[in-house]
């Protein structure tokens, strides 16, 4: 129609940061490298090796110039982050392996780069662990790194874009590229790929730069200097927004601004409900300078510490005295605190140098050898970590939590491995914990309905919704295909929760949750009406959280709650959800 303006679009993806941001989007355009397989005289070849590896000294050095760059007040992740990128430059996986495939195949660095690349990828696709499986996204930003540097034949100078108040869009972002555009004053950020634990995610979270991420197939419907409005809660992105759109949302980012200067005034304060519940806030850490977070804002403790990155990108597994280490600096930094250590949660098919020769091809990852089946297989790799965290256990209020229990076959297999070596320990005259308090994850639907007979045996239970809810709904929440079926409020998913909170309720232990679900503030009044009192979340969600519970009255989310169980309609649950959330500003 003649005079009629553009029409508003809403492209939907997930909310990744939290926050509105207002402004004009910059396209980030990168071509696609095409790197092509070339034959090299042998004279040649050890020049080819020469190459590759002054290609990967630029590479270091143009990281070390973007780690010179991180804001003082950033969080400790984010060095970590381009730390990690730094030692992948230095692991043999990429400084060696590519050098023998020059070598014996007589190739150009490039396409022997392009080699190993492909066969780390592939291990990484093969994780079931949603968080481990994205790492694939280090090793394509480091190799992607060191391939432009071998294109261009010499360092890259530090890119400069015109970010400054826009709002960046790009398939994806390394985390050299959150940090450079926040030190240049990008407003926001939205990606084609990418999801909620993606680097772009967690940097931006740390950064506090608002960020949807996963907007599949959104660039033809986005042009450089076009306005848009990012909401980070809502994982929305609106283009050609009118005049009252503008205004609305400047009013919710003020708001939002407000709450977020009140919600650091909650440091210090107790989690304590409007009713006078008292509930347990811990954190959870993924990496260990996340630990750091834990005392910045306020939390109990440790609920669930992962140690699968010890044993990532290696080639032998950490010794006891390495991991006794690892775990005893953990427990350092949070003295008097609990922490929770997770046991290994890898599978048969992501060994620490993600090779196992002559070991069959798993079809199905999420369902085969892996966590405590794994460990129980292969005890070499499981008892030197006991005894680890038995050990530091014996100086700081340490806990040791089994992932993917599903039998008591297999739970009493592990409490007679950390008896033996109670025994062995003892004999060595070394100090330990014989009472170190042990748990589970309750993450497979079989553990759930049978939480009571665990609960009887065990000292704390903590739910990993995470996996629960995929192997409830059988699907995979990484899988664009089918992640539309994920569903935290799933009438089988809520009663599951409601049966282990319950079964901890009667043996009289603690019931704590340290999956996703946990740390996102809209299911937190749900959880407090189920009768959970024990979260555990990223330390960036936890003053959000404390906040919800701060203002929830537990008896009426009881009611609800219970009206909430009983419908069996989507958009009835739904609608109650609101009602639960009705007086609270999410």
């Amino acid at each position: 129609m003649p005079g009629t303006g553009p029409m508003l679009l809403a492209l939907h993806g997930i909310g990744a940061s939290k926050g509105i941001a207002i402004g004009k989007v910059y396209m980030v355009e990168r071509g696609h490298l095409d790197v092509q397989e070339k034959r090299l005289p042998k004279p040649r070849v050890e020049a080819e090796v020469r190459r590759f590896r002054n290609a990967l000294g630029a590479a270091r050095k143009e990281l070390e110039a973007v780690k010179d760059r991180i804001p003082e007040e950033a969080g400790p992740e984010i060095a970590a982050f381009i730390d990690t990128h730094l030692l992948m430059l230095e692991d043999a996986a990429l400084s060696s392996e590519p050098v023998r495939h020059i070598r014996e195949l007589r190739c150009n660095a490039g396409w022997a780069l392009k080699l190993q690349r492909d066969a780390l990828v592939a291990v990484f696709d093969a994780m079931e662990d949603p968080y481990l499986r994205t790492r694939r996204d280090d090793v394509n930003h480091v190799v992607d790194r060191v391939q432009r540097i071998l294109t261009s034949g010499r360092r890259r100078r530090t890119q400069v874009m015109p970010v400054k108040g826009r709002i960046v869009f790009a398939d994806d972002l390394t985390p050299a590229d959150t940090v450079l555009m926040q030190h240049q004053g990008v407003l926001a950020m939205i990606t084609e790929y990418g999801g909620p634990t993606s680097h772009t995610a967690i940097l931006a979270r740390s950064l506090r730069i608002p960020a949807v991420v996963g907007l599949h197939d959104s660039r033809p419907y986005l042009r450089n200097d076009e306005t848009v409005i990012v909401d980070g809660r809502e994982g929305v992105v609106l283009v050609n927004p009118g005049r009252e759109t503008v205004r609305h949302y400047r009013r919710l980012a003020s708001q939002l601004e407000r709450k977020q200067g009140a919600l650091l005034k909650l440091k210090k304060a107790p989690a304590v409900t409007a009713d006078g519940e008292s509930v347990v806030l811990q954190a959870n850490v993924e990496l260990p300078s996340d630990v750091e977070l834990v005392g910045q804002v306020g939390a109990a403790g440790v609920g669930l510490y992962r140690t699968e990155f010890l044993f990532m990108n290696r080639e032998v597994p950490p010794d006891e005295e390495e991991q006794y280490a690892a775990y005893r600096q953990v427990a350092g930094a949070v003295p008097g605190a609990p922490v929770t250590i997770r046991t290994l949660d890898l599978g048969a098919d992501k060994q620490v140098d993600g090779s196992r020769p002559g070991a069959p091809t798993t079809s199905n990852p999420a369902l085969g050898l892996r966590a405590v089946r794994l460990c129980l297989k292969e005890q070499s790799l499981f008892k030197p970590q006991v005894r680890a965290i038995l050990r530091v256990a014996a100086e700081s209020p340490v806990r040791m939590m089994i992932p993917m229990l599903a039998t008591t076959q297999e739970l009493a297999q592990v409490l007679q491995i950390v008896k033996d070596c109670g025994r062995e320990l003892a004999a060595e005259g070394r100090a330990f914990d014989a009472r170190i308090p042990i748990g589970a994850m309750i993450e497979v639907p079989a553990a759930a309905v049978c939480a009571d007979i665990f609960a009887r045996r065990l000292d704390f239970l903590s739910i990993g919704t995470n996996d629960l809810i995929q192997y409830t709904i059988a699907i995979d929440r990484v899988d664009d295909e089918v992640n539309y079926l994920y569903d935290p409020l799933h009438p089988a998913v809520l009663r599951l929760i409601q049966i282990t909170i319950r079964a901890g309720q009667k043996a009289g232990i603690p019931v704590a949750m340290c999956g996703e679900m946990a740390g996102d503030s809209r299911y937190t009044r749900l959880l407090l009406g189920l009768g959970l009192k024990e979260f555990s979340v990223h330390p960036n969600a936890l003053l959000d959280i404390k906040h919800v519970i701060n203002e929830s009255h537990v008896g009426e989310m009881r009611k609800l709650t219970a009206r909430l169980m009983r419908t069996a309609k989507t958009v009835s649950r739904d609608a109650l959800m609101d009602e639960m959330n009705r007086t609270l500003d999410l």
